[in-house]
């Protein structure tokens, strides 16, 4: 099996690849004289996959909410014990996340690399599940879902969620609920492991000052045979969403000690894939800064009216299947914040949106990324997540620095429609 090479000449950055006979791709970016190293060990498997069919067959499968998590919570236990340990030995942080399209399993040393690395395969190839440990971790898993069920700043996200989205499961809370994770079998279990955690949906990625050769050899040879058989071919079923939104307000009371709010904006222009997804990311993200960033108008008539404080926020999130843009913050006022932003947005589509703004955000998107590479830690996490999309992170510098203010208008005009626009409060009891 060769080792390809990407290179990106603005960024003078080198990514070394080895797919395996199996479908597993093997990423490794050298960055020399850097004492930090990471590595993420990673399955295209998250939240939104409850409903799936395997190939070959009709049936349709359906598993409770929050599997990918209560999964991603199960693979740290072993026979041997806990896994923490085994890196906390070797001087490592080990950790997971489960969001809605990935679970991915990490570490970060200075020392052991490559024991660390073995660590790594090893146990995420390793799952441990039996009826009484799965039944013990259903306890811990209704505190956390708990938890965040009392947190404002999670609640106010997830009841935007759920006010967009009419039938997509991105509307679906991460770790489930309580009621859900109670319905989880170990089998349940099994079946997502064997159909998700399989070498041609997953990947691993690794950069820092390491061996290119003696990495690929790490990985290849801690691959199980039992793993490397699994088939690893599903069919992914995501119902069909409405373009419209299901609630224009939702509003709900916490221990808060002033309201906090999200304004969210559906995404209607989905099924894009590879650069044209890129590109509409980069743009939708140029224009949250444009119009929602410290450096605007919009930022300064919020701040001098007291509406806002430095808590306000903005972000664009997306897959293959759904996006939506989201606004938010604290604000003695959300509803008056809301109708300035609407009638912001309304006059940017009257009067066109401003040039010398954007080629000065768009300098400052240039400058942030670049500097972004001396991040490990942002390097592997922003990769993979684009990875799983479809798209390949050195194209991003590329297609940021080919926009112009006509497409980034175009997509303004498309997404920012107040229609399509859901405001979620949070209120104090």
């Amino acid at each position: 099996m060769a080792i390809k090479e990407i290179y990106s000449d603005i960024l003078n950055e080198k990514i070394h690849i080895k797919k395996l006979d199996n479908g597993l791709e093997i990423f490794v970016m050298p960055k020399r004289g850097y004492t930090k190293k990471f590595a993420i060990f990673g399955t295209h498997y998250g939240s939104v996959d409850n409903k799936f069919r395997l190939s070959g067959q009709n049936e349709i499968i359906e598993v409770p909410e929050g599997i990918a998590h209560f999964l991603e919570h199960k693979l740290f236990e072993s026979e041997e014990g806990g896994v923490f340990n085994r890196f906390s030995k070797l001087g490592s942080s080990v950790n997971a996340y489960t969001n809605f399209n990935s679970t991915c399993y990490l570490f970060s040393c200075t020392d052991k690399f490559y024991e660390n690395l073995s660590i790594l395969i090893d146990f995420v190839q390793s799952p441990y599940l039996t009826d009484e440990n799965v039944q013990k971790e259903k306890g811990i898993i209704e505190q956390e879902i708990r938890m965040y069920q009392d947190n404002p700043n999670w609640k106010v996200f997830f009841n935007s969620l759920k006010s967009l989205y009419n039938e997509h499961p991105v509307k679906i809370d991460i770790a489930g609920t309580v009621d859900s994770i109670y319905e989880i079998t170990k089998e349940d279990l099994y079946t997502c492991y064997n159909t998700f955690y399989v070498p041609n949906n997953m990947m691993v990625f690794v950069v820092g000052d390491v061996d290119i050769d003696e990495t690929f050899s790490v990985v290849e040879n801690n691959l199980k045979e039992s793993f490397k058989k699994l088939p690893g071919n599903v069919e992914r079923i995501i119902p069909n969403e409405s373009p419209d939104i299901k609630n224009k307000k939702v509003e709900e009371k916490l221990a808060v000690s002033m309201p906090l709010f999200n304004i969210a904006f559906k995404d209607t222009n989905i099924d894009l894939k590879g650069k044209e997804l890129l590109k509409k990311d980069i743009q939708t993200k140029i224009i949250l800064d444009m119009i929602f960033g410290r450096s605007s108008k919009l930022y300064k008539r919020l701040y001098d009216n007291g509406l806002i404080n430095e808590n306000f926020e903005r972000e664009y999130t997306f897959d293959t299947s759904y996006g939506h843009s989201m606004i938010g913050g604290e604000s003695k006022n959300p509803e008056k914040v809301y109708e300035m932003v609407c009638s912001e947005i309304e006059e940017l589509k009257n009067k066109g949106l401003d040039r010398e703004d954007f080629d000065r955000i768009k300098k400052k998107f240039i400058g942030q990324h670049i500097s972004s590479y001396n991040s490990v830690e942002f390097i592997a996490n922003t990769f993979t997540s684009y990875y799983f999309k479809g798209i390949n992170l050195f194209d991003y510098i590329v297609e940021l620095k080919k926009l112009d203010i006509d497409s980034i208008s175009k997509r303004f005009y498309e997404h920012f429609d107040i229609n399509k626009s859901v405001l979620s409060i949070i209120n104090p009891l």
